[in-house]
């Protein structure tokens, strides 16, 4: 299921919650507004399984679905060799990748500082 027993919790305090204010504006005896928020907090606790179930079901994903896309994909690869040894990749280690794109938003980061620190000087 989606989430925990502390959404049940949270939605089974927000109708408690709203249901005594609601009912306090009105002349009922306190006895009654107690027992109706009680009440009125049970329901919704038991209500807020459907609703986790729900988004639940929403949510999830099969994994067939990925293996059927996965599988065609291999064979899309190996229908064209020849595209394969043109896009060969150069060999780098992520730790190279990481680097030369943080030096990529590094020099973005020092283009924007500058432009905007001629934006300033030409305001001023």
């Amino acid at each position: 299921m989606f989430g925990s027993i502390f959404y049940n919790l949270w939605g089974t305090l927000l109708a408690f919650s709203l249901y005594f204010f609601i009912t306090f504006q009105k002349s009922y005896t306190p006895l009654r507004i107690i027992i109706g928020s009680f009440v009125a907090g049970i329901i919704v606790f038991f209500v807020m399984y459907i609703v986790r179930f729900l988004i639940a079901y929403v949510l999830f994903t099969p994994e067939g679905e990925e293996e059927v896309v996965e599988g065609e994909h291999e064979e899309n690869e190996s229908d064209n060799p020849e595209e394969e040894n043109q896009e060969t990749p150069t060999a780098n280690s992520t730790v190279e990748f990481q680097d030369e794109n943080s030096e990529e938003i590094a020099q973005a980061v020092r283009t924007m500082m500058n432009r905007e620190a001629d934006q300033q000087l030409n305001n001023a």
